[in-house]
């Protein structure tokens, strides 16, 4: 058991070495940090994988796996589950806050067709920003309570705004700054990183098994899974944001989840949305 405990800790070390060293990304690491190739590498694994399904696709998740599932989709669109959390995201985003101001003061172009733009690393911060996030800021700034980060209103703004995005590609910048590199990286490093009872990291399901069955779910491939965001899934009964995916996939893998927009699930966002630069926004999105 002493052994095992010392390997443990020694391990444990390396990987806090690691991360640690990750995340100061002395020059010459971030030289060799390319997410373009990374970008193009991973788009193309996907799309050598499943060569039937079509680039544009990817963003139906699971529906995208077969043609069964495909039809079962367009049979859900013309009803779709999420339409009651779109209409009362709409009706809370034209509503003005108590002083007179409102979520159009917040963002650009006064929030419409802007979903494909979010995350982005800002500069001055020096981190990564996501929708929710803007949004709880938009919030405090004006004198408002923040939204719980898992629960329907966020869910129903971020619906909306998405919903003004449809069809527009996803277009993440990562600015010439290595700490957006570091932040890209760390949330690269984050995707692939086992963790849990399970021993899963999120590329288990998403890059290895997309297709496959866990009981009675089908994994989604992991390119595009955030143009859908958010969801409705039939196995909450009701929407779920970015965030509430982020924290239930770690309990799923009995894992400890981070506190959502925990800067590693920014990060892990920045990454995963600047690897499906191209494909269309499509939230909100319905899975099973």
């Amino acid at each position: 058991m002493k052994l095992r405990s010392a390997i443990y800790l020694a391990s444990a070390a390396l990987a806090l070495a690691a991360l640690t060293l990750a995340g100061s990304l002395p020059s010459d690491a971030a030289d060799k940090i390319d997410p373009v190739a990374d970008a193009k590498a991973f788009q193309k694994f996907f799309t050598d994988k499943f060569p039937k399904v079509k680039f544009e696709d990817f963003v139906n998740g699971p529906y995208s796996m077969n043609e069964d599932l495909h039809r079962q989709w367009q049979e859900k669109e013309q009803f779709p589950p999420y339409e009651f959390s779109l209409e009362m995201g709409k009706e809370m985003f034209s509503k003005p806050f108590k002083n007179g101001k409102s979520y159009e003061d917040c963002f650009p172009n006064k929030g419409i067709g802007i979903r494909q733009n979010y995350p982005y690393f800002d500069e001055k911060e020096g981190k990564v920003i996501t929708l929710e996030l803007a949004l709880n800021r938009c919030r405090e700034a004006n004198g408002e309570p923040p939204y719980s980060y898992v629960k329907d209103e966020m869910a129903a703004l971020t619906a909306y705004m998405a919903f003004t995005s449809r069809g527009k590609p996803m277009d993440i910048k990562i600015p010439n700054d290595p700490r957006a590199l570091a932040a890209y990286e760390n949330g690269k490093e984050y995707f692939y990183t086992r963790r849990g009872q399970l021993n899963f990291s999120c590329a288990t399901c998403h890059v290895q098994s997309p297709g496959e069955r866990i009981r009675a779910e089908i994994l989604a491939p992991a390119l595009g899974i955030v143009n859908a965001m958010p969801i409705y899934r039939s196995e909450w009964s009701g929407m779920g944001t970015t965030s509430r995916r982020f924290t239930t996939c770690n309990s799923q893998i009995r894992g400890v989840p981070l506190s959502p927009q925990d800067d590693e699930y920014r990060n892990v966002e920045y990454y995963l949305s600047y690897v499906s630069n191209g494909l269309p926004i499509s939230g909100p999105g319905a899975r099973p």
